[in-house]
């Protein structure tokens, strides 16, 4: 059976979506659903959480529609399926549904081992798409270099390395980077221009500072600013990423479904989604409401609408580590 990269996905009958790394598997099977549509707009999407399985459902999702549209199956958490999903896929390996494309993602583990081997040892229109962490350094400068290429814009060696150094521990947030420069700047991008964003971010960074008064911990958040400041960090890239993840957490408030079910209606990658929705607890409407206020406020001040930009940043942390209610 071919064992593909994420990049190089591409339709079959059964596509097996293995490997830990979340955010590439994510996108390769964005790319699938793309790719399945350019094919035919009419395609109809459903989804299967293995491991909540109930018998027949796989055939029942397979079976042709009224008006014959082509299918895509996701399924999500196999690792963790039933012993009934087990042994109704590894039926259907033997007799896969015409115009049926059935996506099995595998996050990892021995749970399913009986699946996974037979989906290797299939002599059907099946293939393995491989998403493993990338955990060298040159990995994740190829990645960026790719996210630039894609995008049609100019970067400079030096600003990907700077760029994978500073977010050397989450693919989702340096690929989260990369679209920012390509959103936000139009010159080629430069170490300069990294620095000017992400400085200081190796040890302590923006998302840092968000990610910790998110969470409610206005003490750790305090000094997490200091430091960034300290080092370097200008304030404008530091109000940016609360902006993001603010707005994010905004669209997913009150929405129900799985990441993938709302990724296009939201126009987010289910990560964010399921990221946004851990950030959102303990949240109100009301609270998230009265931060996004003082958000644009502070991003008045810091551009020149105070004298005092670091006063500023620390009340706006304040409000948003108390969820709203300062």
């Amino acid at each position: 059976m071919p064992q593909l990269s994420w990049e190089q996905i591409r339709p079959a009958s059964v596509v097996l979506v293995s490997g830990t790394e979340t955010f590439l598997a994510e996108r390769a099977i964005r790319q699938l659903r793309d790719l399945l549509k350019a094919e035919d707009p009419s395609l109809e999407i459903v989804d299967i959480d293995a491991s909540g399985y109930a018998p027949g459902e796989l055939l029942t999702m397979a079976s042709p529609s009224l008006f014959g549209e082509p299918r895509m199956i996701r399924v999500s958490a196999v690792e963790k399926c039933t012993d009934a999903f087990i042994a109704e896929t590894v039926e259907y390996l033997g007799y896969p549904a015409d115009d049926t494309t059935v996506v099995l993602r595998h996050g990892g583990g021995v749970r399913g081992k009986r699946l996974l081997d037979a989906v290797r040892a299939s002599t059907g229109d099946v293939v393995e798409v491989v998403c493993a962490i990338l955990k060298k350094d040159s990995e994740r400068y190829d990645f960026a270099v790719a996210e630039f290429k894609a995008a049609g814009r100019r970067v400079t060696p030096s600003a990907v390395r700077a760029l994978v150094s500073a977010f050397t521990d989450d693919l989702a947030e340096l690929s989260s980077a990369c679209g920012q420069l390509i959103a936000d700047t139009s010159d080629e991008i430069t170490e300069v221009t990294v620095d000017k964003y992400y400085s200081g971010r190796v040890e302590t960074n923006a998302f840092a500072v968000a990610d910790s008064a998110i969470a409610g911990h206005y003490g750790e958040a305090l000094t997490l600013l200091r430091h960034a400041l300290a080092t370097g960090a200008d304030p404008v890239p530091m109000v940016a990423a609360f902006a993001m993840k603010l707005r994010t957490m905004a669209k997913v408030l009150g929405s129900r479904g799985g990441g993938g079910q709302l990724a296009g209606q939201l126009g987010l990658a289910p990560w964010q989604i399921d990221r946004a929705r851990r950030d959102l607890q303990g949240w109100t409407g009301e609270g998230l409401g009265r931060s996004i206020q003082i958000l644009a406020e502070t991003d008045e001040n810091i551009k020149g609408g105070s004298r005092d930009p670091v006063y500023s940043l620390e009340r706006m942390i304040a409000t948003i580590a108390s969820r709203g209610e300062r």
